[in-house]
């Protein structure tokens, strides 16, 4: 009996993630790639008014994230809301969603890890992106083979570096700019003295085939917010999901309103939003470019700004590893719940003696290691290739959530059960409108220079449903998948 009670609790997932844990995990994936580098490609198409298109996207991200705490709560599973997919809407629901939301965070691996090659070129360009992305890609995957409660610990550094970063930038940003210290060019008058708040429009012709404006921005406005459904991921490993998921899912409305709108109303007013750039992260290079303090010593002079541009690289670098931290944590988990429901093989629910899924995470890191052949391929056009790409796994991740928070309200009120733990916001009419809303951003997408992605979620999907019904054939299909998606990236860039 003993033993076998020993069995039971050896291939169970430990609840190791304290309260403190989940707020920051919660808080550190969504203050990423997409808040420090994806809003230069955001800030060039839109100019100032990109501070509403965050704004809006943050607003829809929480609806939907308050629909999935609504079903975590209660019900808090490993697998998430691919289990509640499963349980919920049907079988296929659970594997697509399931192997969708692990593509996504196979995708947003590759993204950090060429985003903290870029942030390393800002100290040794000489570098080369896919050696740092190696680097990385080992001591991160190490840390996940431990324990959850080192992942947590990391991740709750992490974060906290990100939090300090943000609001001291906040704050020093608004120093410069009451004292008059931030140079000539910075004002408050910039959020609308050239062009004005919206000077590309809402969505015009750039001259260039493609368009620009505050819609045609919202797709890399998107890519900001994909990680906040980690919340849900972490609750089968977490002390009191009762308590921590509904308080860490509320704060998130209040980190949108502070750490992307009001860091974007600073950066905005620091200089003029043409002078932001595509190529690094804004926040550091308007810093970098600041000369509002210094000081000399022995004839060299040493400018503050300068100081905290170097400072701000750490963070942002910081803020890269975090979020691949948490996907690798994310990914191992879906993998697991995936093999448990049996929609993926059983080896994958395989723990090692920390409780921790050893060969989820080994198969998801070997999928990963990819992004070092594209950093090495293409180290000019990785990034923004594979932002667009983790755009459409997260629609497709989102509009599941949504839907199958439909069929939960459904099946919950046949049960008689009207008020649950943690009811979502405005149901039916949040769920219409957060699904109208990611549906719109798929004709922007295609009409905006990402064609690939569009292309491929058809394609996706059909390849997902295929593997479900024909599981004896999944393996030919993947790999005519596989060369399919790697044709059409050669014949993309060369």
């Amino acid at each position: 009996m003993k033993n076998l009670k020993s069995e039971r609790t050896k291939k169970e997932l430990k609840r190791g993630l304290s309260n403190r844990h989940i707020q920051l995990i919660a808080l550190g994936g969504s203050i990423g790639t997409g808040l420090f580098l994806g809003i230069g490609p955001a800030a060039v198409m839109a100019g100032p008014s990109a501070i509403l298109g965050y704004t809006i996207a943050g607003f829809i991200a929480f609806m939907i994230m308050r629909q999935l705490g609504e079903m975590v709560v209660d019900e808090p599973v490993s697998g998430s809301f691919s289990h509640f997919a499963n349980k919920y809407w049907g079988p296929f629901a659970g594997f697509a969603s399931g192997w969708n939301y692990w593509l996504l965070y196979t995708l947003v691996s590759m993204t950090e890890l060429t985003a903290i090659g870029t942030y390393v070129q800002f100290w040794w360009p000489e570098i080369p992106l896919w050696a740092s992305s190696l680097f990385f890609f080992v001591v991160i995957n190490l840390i996940n083979l431990s324990n959850v409660k080192i992942y947590g610990e990391a991740e709750f550094w992490f974060s906290i570096i990100k939090v300090i970063a943000i609001i001291a930038m906040i704050v020093f940003g608004s120093y410069l700019l009451i004292s008059g210290t931030g140079g000539p060019n910075a004002s408050i008058k910039n959020l609308w003295n050239d062009g004005g708040f919206f000077p590309k429009g809402l969505f015009t012709p750039d001259g260039a085939g493609s368009y620009q404006g505050l819609f045609a921005s919202m797709a890399f406005i998107m890519f900001s917010f994909g990680g906040l459904e980690l919340i849900g991921i972490t609750a089968s490993e977490a002390e009191n999901p009762e308590i921590t998921i509904p308080k860490a899912t509320n704060q998130v409305i209040y980190r949108i309103l502070i750490f992307y709108t009001g860091a974007l109303i600073i950066l905005f007013s620091l200089s003029p939003w043409r002078e932001i750039t595509t190529g690094s992260s804004p926040f550091v290079t308007i810093f970098d470019t600041l000369n509002g303090f210094s000081f000399s010593i022995l004839g060299h002079t040493f400018y503050f700004t300068s100081i905290i541009a170097n400072v701000l690289n750490v963070v942002v670098l910081t803020a890269a590893l975090s979020v691949y931290n948490s996907s690798v944590y994310s990914n191992s988990r879906m993998l697991y719940g995936l093999s448990v429901q049996g929609n993926a093989p059983k080896f994958l629910s395989k723990l090692n003696s920390n409780h921790v899924p050893v060969m989820a995470i080994l198969v998801s890191a070997l999928f990963a290691a990819v992004c070092v052949i594209i950093n090495k391929l293409m180290p000019k056009e990785a990034l923004n290739y594979l932002m667009s790409l983790v755009v459409s796994s997260l629609i497709i991740n989102w509009i599941i959530i949504s839907l199958t928070h439909f069929y939960f309200k459904k099946s919950k009120n046949k049960e008689g059960i009207y008020n649950t733990k943690f009811p979502s916001l405005w149901y039916p009419f949040g769920n219409i409108l957060c699904l109208l809303f990611l549906v719109g951003i798929l004709p922007i997408m295609w009409m905006t220079g990402m064609e690939l992605s569009i292309e491929l979620i058809p394609v996706w999907l059909f390849v997902l449903y295929f593997c479900y019904r024909f599981p004896k054939y999944k393996w030919i299909l993947l790999i005519i998948f596989l060369v399919y998606f790697a044709w059409r990236i050669l014949t993309m860039f060369y």
